[in-house]
């Protein structure tokens, strides 16, 4: 391990001696541990020059891999540091999950467990590194991370304000066709768009204005500005429904294509599954 610290060291700065300063040791202790560790590899790391050292090609791919390695570690310790001891289960979740759904059931989970501490990382990137005990998602899930779960498959329904719907004129499910829409467009997380629900119910593409995001909540919020309809998973926007700030503009509806799923890390402690099957068999209670 020493050896590999002088090599970086030495190959960072280019030079025995600054990286001797570096590391407070004298330059034949550096040269000494770069030798011990070319007679070690069966290779040669640096080329000597008159005014310094340069690279051998297999130096390179030494500080390459030294480099990637380190950036791990930091990043395993800012983890550490930023996840406080007592947490007893992590869960990861995408911003709408989140908002809409997932941590109203951490406060009821809460009040029946108020011992068992939780902790949400909110990402829309998928395949994060970050290590969490329970992953909650729309769409397909790495099986071979962990246990995956059927939560449940929900309807897919068009929400509007009711000031938009009289604006527009939308009465049915063909009004939609001409009406402003907004899309979710991602990069990663695959939700159910408009081209994919007209096609379900047997219509053709939209040709009236559309507006694009990259995130759920600012659709849902483009929608209560009047901007456009949105698609909503019925599960998820129940409180949006109930509390009158949008509206399923028509009847019709499709069955969601994929259904949402939890994912359960196999290192999980036995408190992070018990949250698991709390979720599992309490995903449908307000």
């Amino acid at each position: 391990m020493t050896a590999l610290i002088c090599f970086e060291a030495a190959a960072r700065n280019l030079g025995f001696k600054a990286a001797a300063r570096e590391l407070n040791v004298t330059p034949a202790a550096i040269s000494h541990q770069i030798k011990a560790l070319e007679q070690d590899l069966g290779c040669s790391l640096f080329r000597r020059l008159h005014r310094g050292v340069e690279l051998t090609e297999k130096g390179a791919f030494l500080l390459l891999g030294l480099q990637r390695g380190l950036e791990s570690i930091s990043d395993a310790v800012i983890e550490l540091k930023r996840r406080p001891e007592h947490v007893d289960v992590t869960i990861r979740a995408t911003t709408a999950v989140s908002a809409l759904w997932l941590t109203p059931q951490i406060t009821r989970f809460w009040r029946k467990h108020p011992t068992i501490t939780v902790s949400q990382i909110v990402s829309d990137v998928l395949g994060a590194n970050t290590r969490c005990d329970i992953a909650v998602g729309y769409g397909s899930a790495d099986e071979a991370i962990g246990q995956v779960h059927k939560i449940y498959r929900d309807k897919i329904i068009a929400l509007g304000t009711r000031e938009f719907a009289r604006t527009e004129g939308i009465t049915c499910v063909a009004d939609l066709l001409r009406a402003p829409l907004i899309h979710m467009s991602y990069d990663q997380i695959k939700w159910t768009g408009w081209a994919e629900w007209f096609q379900e119910l047997g219509l053709p593409a939209n040709s009236g204005r559309n507006f694009y995001v990259n995130n759920h909540m600012i659709a849902l919020q483009a929608a209560e500005d009047h901007m456009g309809a949105v698609l909503g998973w019925e599960g998820l926007v129940r409180r949006h429904l109930k509390g009158g700030r949008l509206v399923q503009l028509v009847a019709d509806h499709i069955q969601s294509p994929q259904s949402f799923q939890l994912q359960v890390n196999p290192k999980a402690s036995a408190k992070a599954r018990l949250f698991a099957d709390w979720l599992l068999a309490n995903y449908d209670d307000n």
